[in-house]
């Protein structure tokens, strides 16, 4: 099947074909390591840290693949440096000039595949511009955004997995059954050093990330501060508030350290770089917060995350080496919204309504930390409960 679309190519409008068709092109998985690979992930910055250990995991089963990863700028920022792949940056924010730019950095070049792993159509735009017999994403059933129409090879369809899991349809549909979690995030030493003048690695530490992209998945400022005094007072950590540097971000912080009744907390918000922050949550013992990106960058350094979830499903989303820490009260959530069990519904609905996370509870929260900090033997000077 064939679909004929109108594209606007950088500011000259043409057709464009878009074949639709699990058979025709080249036959996958690969016989033989293929000389180069594209990869089109372009955010957010907890999908490109789930994104990675696939991107790793190709590296480790063919090292001699040419690795290209069109990426967000933002996103970039945090991986850059790692070796032997190619970035090509796009800047969104350029509007059509991004588009040429990436058409000027991809003219005359052809790929063996592309692995188009983002459902928007931004990056199905983008995908037009790569020159490849083998354009590969997600099956029909997940494929959002009409990705299908652009693509000729669909991933094995497959239900109710982590994300994570699911972007491991594409290496095994390469023909690599294995996989590495591994992500290995270079950060320079001046970022290193930085991060650790801001959040001393000699104190042990808590980190409270708060902030969601999606204002409706947060946490409420009472909570936050209650569980950052449980923190200071029963453990002795000291307690950085950390993220971006956006209005409603500096507002949040000033508000929970406003209601904390110690000097142990710290806003470290809008004072780091993406190569900073991920010191940061390296250094500490643990990480509280929602769906986040950070949630997700402290997963890729081994820092356990005490995940808070209600609005969006935790088995789908959750941190990915964190599940015996995510507190979920999704499933009551849905149900109470839609009166269906999580089996009912589609696997990635979510409950926007106010109030939701509110299911979540101070003492569960404590008691999660508690255990983490038990189970783990992270810190030893536990102080009396006051």
């Amino acid at each position: 099947m064939a679909v004929t679309v109108a594209f606007v190519n950088l500011s000259t409008s043409t057709s464009v074909t878009i074949f639709n068709n699990n058979q025709n092109g080249m036959p996958l998985p690969f016989t033989s390591p293929p000389n180069s690979l594209c990869i089109l992930r372009l955010s957010a910055i907890g999908d490109i840290c789930h994104t990675l250990p696939v991107v790793r995991t190709i590296q480790q089963a063919w090292p001699q693949t040419r690795l290209t990863w069109i990426i967000g700028k933002s996103e970039y920022s945090l991986l850059e440096g790692i070796p032997d792949i190619e970035f090509i940056v796009f800047d969104k924010s350029h509007g059509l000039s991004a588009y040429r730019e990436v058409r000027r950095q991809l003219r005359s070049r052809r790929f063996d595949a592309l692995l188009h792993m983002q459902m928007s159509l931004r990056s199905s735009l983008l995908s037009l511009l790569v020159n490849t017999p083998i354009k590969l994403g997600f099956d029909r059933a997940r494929a959002g955004d009409l990705q299908w129409l652009f693509t000729n090879h669909k991933i094995a369809a497959q239900q109710r997995q982590h994300v994570l899991d699911s972007l491991f349809g594409f290496s095994q549909a390469l023909g690599i059954n294995q996989r590495l979690l591994r992500w290995d995030i270079p950060v320079p030493s001046q970022d290193r050093q930085k991060a650790e003048q801001l959040a001393n690695p000699a104190q042990p530490y808590l980190v409270i990330s708060p902030s969601s992209s999606k204002p409706y998945r947060n946490w409420h400022i009472e909570g936050y501060a209650q569980l950052a005094d449980y923190a200071a007072s029963h453990y002795g950590l000291h307690v950085y508030i950390t993220g971006g540097n956006t209005e409603l971000e500096q507002k949040l912080a000033r508000e929970i350290c406003s209601r904390t009744s110690n000097d142990q907390i710290t806003s470290l918000i809008g004072k780091t770089s993406l190569k900073q922050l991920l010191v940061v949550l390296e250094n500490a013992i643990a990480v509280i917060s929602p769906d986040s990106g950070p949630a997700h960058m402290a997963t890729t350094v081994g820092t356990p995350v005490i995940g808070l979830y209600a609005c969006t499903n935790a088995e789908r989303a959750r941190p990915y080496t964190s599940a015996e820490w995510t507190i979920n009260h999704y499933p009551e959530a849905v149900e109470n919204k839609y009166h269906k069990t999580v089996a009912e519904l589609p696997w990635g609905i979510r409950v926007r309504d106010s109030g939701t996370m509110d299911r979540i509870t101070v003492e569960e929260v404590k008691s999660t930390l508690d255990n983490l900090i038990q189970t783990t033997g992270k810190i030893t000077n536990k102080r009396s409960q006051p």
